[in-house]
C-alpha cells in the first residue's frame, strides 16, 4: 500500500470534526428541496376519496364547525399557511381550510 492511499489519524479527525460542525446545517439544505417536491392533493384521487377529503370544510356534511385541516393534529403546515403537509398523505399537501374523515383535534 502506498502512502498516498493511507488516511492518517490526524486527517480523519479533521474530516470528522468538519462533518460534525456542518451537521446542524443539513436540515436547511434538505427542507427546501422536500417542500418543493410536495404537490397539492387532488380531491379526485383515490386516497382523498377514501377519507372523504374536501378542500373546503364548509362543504363537508360530516364536518363540525371549526374542524379544518389547520386545526387537525395530523396537519403539519405552519400556523397561518394556506396549505401544508398532512401525515395521512406523505409527499402531498392539503388545503388548511380542508377537511377529511380522519380529522382529530389538536392536543
Amino acid at each position: 500500500m502506498s502512502c498516498a492511499n493511507q488516511l492518517s489519524r490526524r486527517t480523519l479527525m479533521r474530516r470528522l470534526l468538519l462533518g460534525g460542525a456542518l451537521l446542524p446545517l443539513a436540515p436547511q439544505v434538505w427542507e427546501p428541496a422536500r417542500a418543493a417536491a410536495a404537490t397539492l392533493l387532488a380531491v379526485g384521487s383515490p386516497e382523498a376519496k377514501a377519507v372523504q377529503y374536501t378542500e373546503d370544510a364548509k362543504t363537508a356534511k360530516s364536518a363540525q364547525p371549526g374542524s379544518t385541516c389547520a386545526t387537525c393534529a395530523l396537519y403539519q403546515g405552519p400556523y397561518g399557511s394556506a396549505q401544508g403537509p398532512c401525515q395521512i398523505f406523505p409527499g402531498k399537501e392539503v388545503k388548511a381550510a380542508g377537511w377529511c374523515s380522519s380529522w382529530a383535534p389538536q392536543m
